[in-house]
């Protein structure tokens, strides 16, 4: 018995979305592994399964491309708040996650806006392994004296991320290789999401995201997210800025009433299919 679904993307960070609002979905981590295989599965970066919820619109399961369950995906709930404001005509859905609940509305040019919540910013709360200013953390790659990568701002945005500050935007084997380095550092208990910041202006960031469990993909919604409040905390950029992946464009606002980070992005619909589980 196939399962349908609906390849989708945000910013070109790609998911295999299943509705299992009224039949339960529940693949083994290796099966979630053989979906997102590029190569003999769909091809994906993340496995979505959209589920009940009894306080929210739906609620949003996440699978790594390893099989690994995560907590929230930026740009996957863009795609669920689209999926479900068009199912239900409402522009205003609420999707709750392991790592929180999240409020997606209608924007312009098809794009949808996404309430990613107050990022977490105290050192238990990212998390790290011993007490830190998270605004720059000790932590450095290379050589002692002429160190790579140095002093990392460290955020969770209901995952963990640690953003480092490079003068140019890095290529895919310095991302890889630095990045697989600091994902299952020590320092960072749940492993983490590891972010490479290029400030083109005060307003506006080139990033590279190592994501954990999925490597280099083309966009992080909540890596765009972490991004942005790091930059803003060290002052390299203001609390709004656009932010260029690889992907393409989101618009980040840090907003300073409700201290909630808001991302703005497009949304994709590739093709639908049916899984053979």
């Amino acid at each position: 018995m196939g399962r349908p679904f609906l390849k989708m993307n945000g910013a070109g960070n790609d998911f295999v979305v299943v509705n299992a609002l009224e039949t339960p979905f529940a693949p083994t981590a290796e099966q979630a592994r053989a979906i997102a295989d590029r190569t003999t599965g769909e091809g994906c970066d993340q496995l979505i399964a959209i589920e009940p919820s009894g306080t929210a619109d739906a609620f949003m399961r996440v699978w790594n491309a390893d099989g690994s369950m995560v907590e929230t995906c930026g740009n996957a709930l863009r795609c669920v708040g689209w999926v479900l404001m068009e199912s239900t005509g409402k522009d205003r859905v609420l999707i709750d996650t392991a790592g929180g609940p999240t409020v997606a509305t209608r924007a312009e040019d098809g794009q949808v806006r996404v309430d990613m919540g107050a990022p977490r910013l105290h050192w238990t709360e990212v998390p790290l392994a011993e007490e830190m200013d998270t605004r720059g953390i000790e932590l450095q790659v290379g050589p002692i004296d002429a160190p790579l990568l140095h002093t990392p701002g460290a955020v969770s945005m209901g995952n963990p991320h640690v953003v480092f500050f490079v003068s140019e935007t890095p290529d895919d084997g310095f991302v890889r290789g630095s990045g697989s380095l600091i994902e299952h550092h020590p320092l960072f208990p749940e492993g983490v999401n590891v972010g490479f910041v290029h400030a083109l202006a005060p307003d506006h960031i080139r990033l590279r995201v190592w994501e954990r469990g999925a490597g280099l993909t083309k966009a992080c919604g909540t890596g765009a997210c972490a991004a942005l409040v790091a930059s803003a905390r060290r002052g390299v950029t203001d609390r709004h800025a656009t932010v260029d992946v690889d992907g393409g464009r989101l618009r980040i606002d840090w907003d300073e009433d409700t201290g909630h980070v808001f991302m703005t992005g497009p949304i994709e619909v590739e093709r639908t299919g049916v899984l053979a589980l």
